[in-house]
């Protein structure tokens, strides 16, 4: 937390999980004026059982939650812009056979400079989320992963900039998820023990090839080995991430050589227009050396990035390999697999997040 901030207006992102709630909770603890905001960022997803609008059901849990801490309501929507500047370009990118990370795009879209922007409206003088993650002032403003390793959320972060950080709060940075249910429960909370949110931001958890289909048109192509023999068919290069195990489940049809007939096979590389190379496991074919990263940003420029000691992850709370950036390659000591184009690579010195970009 920033020091003398009592009596200063926060507005939060209250997504009606227990995260948020309890962000909402320690705020107004602190003495900070606080207001929650409900955002409305698509209303597409179904709920299976009733059919209503899933969105709903958490904005009312948002307000049952605002009505017990006592804090004033609001609701943003950002749906029109959230369609037009995360769901349209995330479409757009698995069609060119790309894997996109629409979490980041809409932390640095979405959820930090338009959410900033209306508290604003409200006389905000921060926003606060209830994000696993911590800011710190020293030459700028320096993000660092969450406390608790199996929650962090710094990856989704990587892209936020000095201007969005400097008016940003992060309560549950130094807690742990299990401390957190145990002071939603201990206050009595409704949502203390609701699962946490899965699946595209605000898009909720949704059968991925499915959803894709709704915009990008199925078309059979062939499936090559390594070596460039044909050996199946596939749905189409658009709806398969590399290193995604093959199966019929996810339209890949593949006759395994008799050599390789007991192992797993995953995809290895997309060829354009329309071929998939896919590779038993633990083949070269699957394993990098470096990656081209495609317009790096660096969370704090004012800070030199140090040549040794970083580590890289290329998801969410994946594995951290160790290397080096040199100008737009980070070349890791040793070879890694699964690197999707498309996806972020960010980069870490310790818990501190230094930079990131997205795979070339």
């Amino acid at each position: 937390m920033k020091n003398n901030d009592q009596q200063k207006t926060v507005v939060i992102g209250l997504s009606g999980g227990v995260d948020s709630s309890v962000a909402a909770l320690l705020l107004k603890r602190k003495g900070y004026r606080v207001i929650g905001a409900f955002m409305k960022n698509f209303s597409d997803t179904k709920n299976p059982y009733t059919g209503e609008c899933s969105y709903l059901e958490d904005k009312r849990m948002a307000q049952r939650v605002a009505a017990l801490l006592g804090i004033r309501f609001v609701v943003f929507d950002f749906e029109k812009v959230y369609k037009k500047e995360v769901i349209e370009p995330m479409f757009k990118a698995y069609a060119k056979g790309l894997t996109p990370n629409p979490d980041i795009l809409c932390n640095t879209i979405v959820k930090f400079p338009l959410f900033w922007k209306e508290a604003h409206k409200l006389g905000a003088n921060y926003i606060a989320m209830g994000h696993y993650a911590r800011i710190i002032k020293k030459k700028g403003y320096e993000l660092f992963s969450g406390k608790d390793k199996t929650k962090d959320q710094s990856y989704f972060l990587s892209d936020l900039s000095q201007s969005d950080l400097e008016h940003t709060l992060f309560p549950l940075g130094n807690l742990s998820k299990k401390e957190v249910r145990k002071i939603a429960k201990k206050n009595n909370l409704p949502n203390w023990n609701k699962h946490g949110t899965v699946g595209i931001c605000f898009v909720g958890k949704v059968h991925m090839q499915s959803f894709l289909k709704n915009r990008i048109k199925a078309r059979e192509g062939i499936v090559k080995d390594p070596e460039g023999n044909i050996i199946g068919k596939h749905n189409g290069i658009q709806f398969y991430t590399i290193g995604q195990k093959v199966g019929e489940h996810i339209g890949i049809e593949i006759k395994k050589p008799k050599e390789y007939s007991q192992k797993r096979f995953y995809v290895a590389d997309k060829i354009k227009p329309n071929v998939l190379i896919v590779a038993p496991e633990n083949h070269p074919t699957l394993k990098k050396k470096k990656v081209e990263i495609k317009k790096i940003h660096i969370i704090n420029p004012k800070e030199k990035i140090p040549n040794n000691g970083l580590k890289a992850r290329i998801r969410h709370l994946g594995q951290l390999h160790s290397g080096k950036l040199i100008k737009n390659q980070f070349i890791f000591e040793r070879e890694v697999e699964s690197i999707a184009p498309g996806q972020y690579i960010v980069i870490y010195n310790k818990d501190k997040v230094i930079a990131s970009g997205e795979i070339k």
